[in-house]
């Protein structure tokens, strides 16, 4: 069975929903999932409102499990989700990158379909950018980008658009998430399977 990890950091919730639909949608499309939240930071700052947004969602998710080396070197296909900060992911998702050497540069991550997912307060406000950030470290991961594209009708909605990875324009309002961003996500997971699916199988022969 392909296994796939869905990686992410939320600040007020809306990268958590798309985590939890693109990792509902992996399991539909047949894979072992595993859903883990990134560690916060023991400074972890927020935009400004959003404070007690951000304490509702620490409670929510308490019981998700933390991520690990160990999810990475298990998946088959990984999915990494991260807010925008400044054009950049977020602080705590870019401290989890920087742990992934001990895996990474003896070859663990090689050859691995990874992509990428984000929310962001404003349209064109980095949700490219930070998706493209992530690229930069999974070129060093030596593992294969696996971005959305213009290859499906979802893609084409109103709410939609980034070729890169699914994205969503949250206004800063907690857990505003469009139903067209979920579709996209849920496209973006079904397509990491089939891909991870088949490097698997690949790498078997």
């Amino acid at each position: 069975m392909t296994t796939i990890a869905v990686i992410y950091w939320s600040s007020t919730g809306n990268v958590a929903r798309l985590a939890g639909a693109a990792a509902d949608a992996a399991g539909k499309a047949g894979a072992d999932v595993r859903l883990r939240r990134i560690a916060d930071l023991p400074d972890d700052t927020y935009v400004p409102g959003t404070e007690e947004a951000a304490r509702e969602l620490r409670d929510r998710t308490a019981d998700v499990p933390v991520a690990s080396l160990d999810d990475l070197a298990w998946a088959d296909g990984i999915l990494i989700g991260t807010p925008v900060r400044f054009g950049l992911p977020a602080a705590p998702v870019l401290r989890f990158v920087d742990a992934t050497a001990p895996l990474s540069i003896p070859g663990g991550l090689a050859d691995k379909a990874v992509s990428a997912f984000t929310s962001g307060s404003a349209p064109h406000g980095g949700h490219e950018t930070a998706i493209l950030a992530l690229h930069n470290a999974f070129c060093h991961w030596g593992s294969l980008i696996l971005a959305t594209g213009s290859t499906d009708p979802v893609l084409f909605r109103p709410q939609n658009g980034n070729p890169y990875g699914a994205s969503a324009v949250s206004r800063n309002v907690p857990g505003q998430v469009h139903e067209e961003n979920i579709a996209a996500v849920e496209f973006q997971a079904r397509r990491v399977v089939r891909v991870a699916g088949l490097l698997r199988g690949l790498a078997d022969q």
